[in-house]
């Protein structure tokens, strides 16, 4: 599918179509135009932006490849940016990521994705506001989708927090297998999760530092606005796997410590019926001659003694703080 919207900035009109609309651009030099493609036959796509827009193949293969590291290069007459943009049926850290191609031209931006896309969405949505980012510019477009993109990245990390404080709460209250189930998953997304966002932070220092040509001088605060929020991510990312693995790290010696009580307990009932079996073993030998048995006391005697041992075994352990 394309979808294209064009600025006609003589008019302060913004124009919504398909291809067509890529004639209308030709035409008129100042127009700006965004075409949004995603879905479409791999081949008349190319025809398209190497026809109409001049585009590199080489980064079209790029951006139509189902698995590219993010990379961003100057091709002289465009700028390419290959991000991982959410996928947009992703939820909490259950995400899939997408390949979000941006071409930058001096009046044109080309996205292509492979998936689903809620920042393209939200982008489109931003468009028809008053103060559109398409009136400013194709470069600011591009900014602009590039902070809708981090900007979803957060909202992800930000709603773990608060699951994370309730497992180390549970942790003391309800310790059970499922928390450690879920902390080890959680930190097998993060992992994954910053290996995405250092790429997207590598590339925005990139781009911070070597402006490339077809983003403006004035647009340095953007940049860095995208930039600071992508390094604010991944810096959230790798305190909350150091925190999941600190939270698995303490469930395990929350067990640990439950299981040496549980032995602890063991070791000491084992420790008082051991001299109590070892007298009942011996008045429990069926000897003739043996002096005790001939008493009329001799069970209530063995009785108090025996309890007397329990005692003072109890009394010892209570002593030394094992009970």
């Amino acid at each position: 599918m394309i979808r294209t919207v064009l600025y006609r900035p003589d008019q302060g009109i913004i124009e919504r179509g398909s291809a067509e609309l890529v004639d209308a651009w030709e035409q008129d030099k100042d127009c700006v135009i965004w075409v949004n493609l995603n879905d479409n036959n791999v081949e008349d796509e190319t025809r398209l932006l190497t026809d109409r827009f001049g585009l590199n193949p080489l980064a079209i293969q790029d951006a139509q490849r189902i698995r590219h590291p993010p990379k961003v290069e100057d091709f002289g007459n465009f700028s390419f940016l290959l991000f991982k943009g959410l996928h947009g049926d992703a939820t909490g850290l259950q995400f899939q990521t997408i390949q979000l191609a941006l071409f930058v031209g001096e009046r044109f931006l080309i996205t292509r994705h492979s998936g689903s896309s809620q920042s393209i969405n939200m982008l489109n949505d931003e468009v028809n506001k008053p103060d559109s980012p398409i009136t400013k510019g194709a470069d600011v477009l591009a900014l602009r989708l590039l902070r809708i993109m981090v900007d979803r990245y957060l909202k992800m990390i930000l709603a773990l927090e608060p699951r994370l404080e309730e497992i180390e709460d549970e942790m003391i209250s309800r310790p059970r297998d499922e928390l450690l189930a879920e902390l080890i998953n959680y930190k097998t997304n993060l992992k994954k999760y910053m290996r995405v966002l250092a790429y997207h932070v590598q590339l925005l220092s990139v781009l911070r530092r070597h402006r490339l040509p077809h983003f403006g001088k004035n647009r340095e605060h953007l940049i860095n606005d995208v930039y600071e929020q992508e390094e604010r991510v991944s810096s959230l990312a790798s305190l909350y796997y150091d925190t999941a693995s600190d939270l698995i790290d303490g469930y395990i010696s929350v067990a640990s410590h439950r299981l040496n009580n549980i032995m602890k307990i063991l070791t000491i009932i084992t420790a008082i019926f051991v001299p109590l079996s070892f007298l009942a073993g011996i008045y429990g030998m069926n000897f003739q001659n043996m002096p005790e048995l001939q008493s009329r006391s001799g069970y209530f005697i063995l009785l108090g003694f025996m309890a007397s041992i329990v005692l003072i075994l109890l009394y010892v352990f209570r002593k030394k703080k094992w009970l």
